[in-house]
C-alpha cells in the first residue's frame, strides 16, 4: 500500500507528514536551490520502485530529477553524461525499494549550502537511516549513521553495517567529487559502497534526521540494537530542572538512544540548603558513583551544591570525568558568566565586583578557589571540558589553562515535541489574538539581569504599537515593570509540549541576552518554526544562524529595536526565516546530532573504540524523536518549577525593594546557619 505522503509507506512506524512550513522558493541568499539528481539502478517493473518513485515525488524540492537507470550496456553512458553536466550539483543514489524520509531532500541541500555551497561545501553530506521490516512487530528494527567525524574522510574501508548492507541512500554525493573519485557504477550490488574507499580526502558533513527508510525483510533484531556502550553517571548539584538541567537531562537521553548506560545523580540529595558556599564534600554520592563500576563521570552544574572543584578532584581518581560547560563557572573563582570582568585574564580574586551575586561567594575565598579549578583542570587526566557551541569553545581555550583538555559537544533537542504547528488554531486554543504580531521572550527567570532585561523591556516599549502584542513565559514577578500595553504573561512552562504550543503560536522571538554558552530558547523557538532577533554575541552566534533561523545584531543601541520592527514589518520574511530555521536547526540539534558528536568527543580521547563498521547505531526509539513518526515521543515535563504562590512573588518584590538582587554576606551565613539548626528537625519528619 502507497500513499504520497512524504515517505511512501501508509502503515506505522511512519505517521503522516509532519505539519512543516512550505520549502521556501530560493535559499536565504536568494540563489536557487542545489540541483539534485536521484538514481535508481532498476527498470520499469522492478519490486519496489512504485513505493520509491512515490516518495521522490512528494520530497516538495526542486530542482530535482529522478532518473531509472535500467541495467544494460547503457547504463555507463548515462551515469557519464550527468557526470559531466556542470548543471548538477548532487546526485543521491537508491535502491528500487529504498524511501526517502519527508523532507530528505531539503534538509540535505540546505546543509550542503550552508556549510559552503556546491563550490565550496561539503563533497558528501549524511544523515540518518531507518531500516523497518513490515513483518516485526513494532516495525523499526533500528536507526543508525556514518560514524565519522565531519571533515575530511579516512577512506579506510566500506562502512558496510550489521543492520543493512551500505547502500549509500542517506549519502548526498557532490558530483565533482564522484568525478574526481573516478564515476560511480551503477552496475555494482552496492554502487556507492564501491565508491566509498575512493573518496578518501573528501570532505563529509552529518545531519542528525532520518534521510533513508529501508525495508530490510527478515533483518534480526540482535544485530539491530545499539551496541553496548559506556557505564556513564551523570552528575548535577539539582538534577534536571532549570535551563542547565534541561540540557544536561537531554543529553543523557541522547546517550541512552545511542546505546550508554546512564545513571543520575545530584548533590542536592545530600547538601544543606544555602550551604553551597561553605559544603564540598557528599559522601553518600561520591561512595555511589566511585564504587558503581563506570568507564565516564559526565558533570553538569554543580555550583547550586558547592562552590568548589574538589568532588571532581576526588571522583577523578576513579574515573575519567568529563564537564559539560553549560555556563563558564568552571574557568573562574566564583561566577558564571564573567560579563567582561577583566580579572579572569589575570586572576579571579577578592576584587571581584560581583560576590554578593549568585553564585555567592565571600570575597576572601575567591582566589583560592580560582587556583584550585586551576590546579584541577591542568592535571594530567583531568577533567574534560566540553563546550556546547563554537563560542564557547574559543573561549574556553582562551582561558583554561595550558594542558586543558577541550573538545566540542552539541546539546540535544527534542525535534519532535518541539515542531510547527498550526498557528491560528494555536492561538485559539491558547485564547489570543487571531490577528496582530505576536513578539516573544522566555528564559525560566524571565526577568533575571543575566537576560539583558533592563535592555529587553526598552527594546520592546519601542516597537510596542497596535497590532503588536507580546508573550512572556518563565518567572516574572511584576508584568507590570515592562510597561507594555499588549502583554500576556504565562508564568513557568513545565511541559514541553505545552511550550511548542506557545512559540508555535507567536511570530518573532527576541532576546537580550548576552550571556549564553548556546542558548536553548532561540533553537527552540527555531524549530516551532519563528525566527529569533538577538545579539551578536557569545553562543547565541551558533543557536541563531545569522540570516538564516534570525537575525543577529551588534552590541549598539537601537539595533535590536531596528531588527525586530524589519521582521514585524515583514510576514514574508518571517516566514521564509521560520522555515529555514525549522529544517536547518534539526540538522543540527537533535538527539542524534549530539550522540553523533559525543561519540567523535568519546573516540577522539580513547574512550570508545571506533566502530569495526564504521557506524554509530540507535535503539529504534529514536524514531520517535522526530516529528514524522507515528508513535511521537511527547516531549518531558516538570522541566522547570511550577509558579510561586502570590505571596512568595510579593515577597521577592520586597526583598529586592530593601536588598536588591544581591545577598550580602551576612545574610548568607545567617541563612546558612538556620539550615544547619533546622537540619536535625527536617530528619526527625522524613
Amino acid at each position: 500500500m502507497l500513499e504520497h505522503d512524504g515517505h511512501g509507506v501508509a502503515q506505522w512506524p511512519f505517521g503522516p507528514r509532519a505539519p512543516d512550513a512550505p520549502r521556501p522558493a530560493t535559499l536565504p541568499d536568494g540563489r536557487p536551490w542545489p540541483s539534485i539528481h536521484v538514481l535508481t539502478a532498476a527498470g520499469p517493473d522492478a519490486p519496489g520502485l512504485a513505493a520509491t518513485d512515490a516518495s521522490v515525488a512528494a520530497q516538495d524540492y526542486a530542482p530535482l530529477h529522478h532518473h531509472h537507470v535500467p541495467p544494460g550496456p547503457d547504463a555507463p553512458a548515462s551515469v557519464e553524461a550527468l557526470l559531466s553536466d556542470p548543471s548538477v550539483d548532487y546526485l543521491l543514489v537508491l535502491r528500487a525499494g529504498d524511501l526517502l524520509a519527508p523532507g530528505a531532500l531539503t534538509a540535505l541541500g540546505l546543509e550542503a549550502v550552508l556549510d559552503g555551497g556546491p563550490s565550496a561545501g561539503p563533497d558528501v553530506v549524511a544523515g540518518l537511516r531507518v531500516v523497518f521490516d513490515r513483518g516485526v512487530l513494532g516495525g523499526v528494527l533500528g536507526l543508525d549513521a556514518i560514524a565519522q567525524a565531519p571533515g575530511p574522510l579516512d577512506g579506510g574501508g566500506v562502512p558496510d553495517g550489521p543492520l543493512a548492507a551500505f547502500t549509500g541512500g542517506e549519502c548526498l554525493l557532490a558530483r565533482a567529487a564522484i568525478r574526481r573519485a573516478g564515476g560511480i557504477d551503477l552496475a555494482q550490488a552496492h554502487p556507492v559502497a564501491d565508491l566509498w574507499p575512493r573518496l578518501g580526502g573528501a570532505r563529509l558533513a552529518r545531519i542528525g534526521r532520518p534521510v533513508l527508510l529501508q525495508h530490510a525483510p527478515g533483518g534480526r533484531s540482535s544485530l539491530t540494537t545499539p551496541r553496548p556502550g559506556l557505564a556513564i553517571a551523570t552528575l548535577t548539584d539539582h538534577g534536571a530542572g532549570g535551563g542547565a538541567g534541561i540540557a544536561h537531562r537531554r543529553l543523557a537521553e541522547a546517550l541512552i538512544l545511542s546505546g550508554h548506560r546512564v545513571t543520575d545523580f545530584r548533590l542536592a540529595d545530600e547538601a544543606v540548603p544555602a550551604g553551597a558556599e561553605w559544603q564540598d564534600r557528599f559522601p553518600r554520592t561520591e561512595a555511589a558513583i566511585r564504587d558503581g563500576a563506570y568507564d565516564l563521570l559526565l558533570v553538569g552544574n554543580i555550583h547550586g551544591a558547592t562552590r568548589r572543584p574538589n568532588v571532581l578532584a576526588r571522583l577523578g581518581r576513579h574515573l575519567p570525568v568529563a564537564l559539560v560547560m553549560h555556563d563558564l563557572f568552571p574557568l573562574t573563582g566564583r561566577c558564571a558568566f564573567p560579563c567582561g570582568c577583566a580579572l579572569i585574564a589575570t586572576g579571579c580574586d577578592a576584587r571581584c565586583p560581583t560576590s554578593t551575586q549568585y553564585p555567592h561567594l565571600a570575597p576572601s575565598r575567591i582566589a583560592g578557589i580560582y587556583a584550585e579549578k586551576r590546579a584541577l583542570l591542568a592535571e594530567p587526566g583531568g577533567p574534560l571540558l566540553l563546550a556546547n557551541s563554537a563560542w564557547t569553545l574559543a573561549y574556553t581555550r582562551a582561558c583554561a589553562p595550558a594542558g586543558a583538555a577541550i573538545a566540542r559537544i552539541d546539546l540535544a533537542f527534542p525535534t519532535g515535541a518541539f515542531r510547527p504547528g498550526d498557528r491560528a488554531a494555536l492561538r485559539r486554543r491558547l485564547g489570543l489574538p487571531a490577528d496582530g504580531v505576536l513578539v516573544m521572550f522566555a528564559a525560566v527567570i524571565a526577568d533575571a539581569p543575566g537576560k539583558g532585561f533592563a535592555d529587553l523591556a526598552a527594546t520592546l516599549r519601542r516597537v510596542a504599537r497596535p497590532g503588536v502584542g507580546f508573550v512572556a513565559v518563565g518567572r516574572l514577578d511584576d508584568p507590570a515593570a515592562l510597561g507594555l500595553p499588549d502583554l500576556v504573561a504565562v508564568g513557568p512552562i513545565g511541559d514541553e509540549a505545552g511550550l511548542a504550543q506557545w512559540y508555535g503560536a507567536c511570530d518573532i522571538y527576541v532576546t537580550a541576552s548576552l550571556n549564553e554558552t548556546l542558548g536553548q530558547t532561540p533553537v527552540e523557538a527555531g524549530l516551532c518554526g519563528i525566527p529569533t532577533v538577538a545579539y551578536r554575541a557569545s553562543g547565541l552566534t551558533t543557536a541563531v544562524i545569522d540570516g538564516v533561523s534570525g537575525i543577529l545584531v551588534p552590541q549598539v543601541p537601537g539595533a535590536l529595536a531596528d531588527a525586530l520592527a524589519k521582521l514585524i514589518d515583514d510576514a514574508p520574511l518571517r516566514r521564509r526565516m521560520g522555515a529555514y530555521a525549522r529544517i536547518a536547526l534539526e540538522n543540527r540539534f537533535s538527539h542524534a546530532s549530539a550522540a553523533l558528536r559525543f561519540n567523535d568527543v568519546l573516540r577522539a580521547h580513547g574512550l570508545l573504540p571506533a566502530a569495526a563498521d564504521g557506524r554509530l547505531r540507535f535503539s529504534p526509539d529514536l524514531l520517535g524523536r522526530f516529528a514524522f513518526a507515528r508513535d511521537r515521543h511527547p516531549g518531558e515535563s516538570g522541566t522547570v518549577p511550577a509558579p510561586s504562590p502570590a505571596p512568595i512573588r510579593m515577597l521577592r518584590r520586597a526583598k529586592r525593594a530593601v536588598l536588591g538582587r544581591d545577598l550580602p554576606l551576612w545574610l548568607r551565613r545567617g541563612l546558612y546557619v538556620s539550615s544547619l539548626l533546622a537540619g536535625p528537625l527536617r530528619r526527625n519528619r522524613s
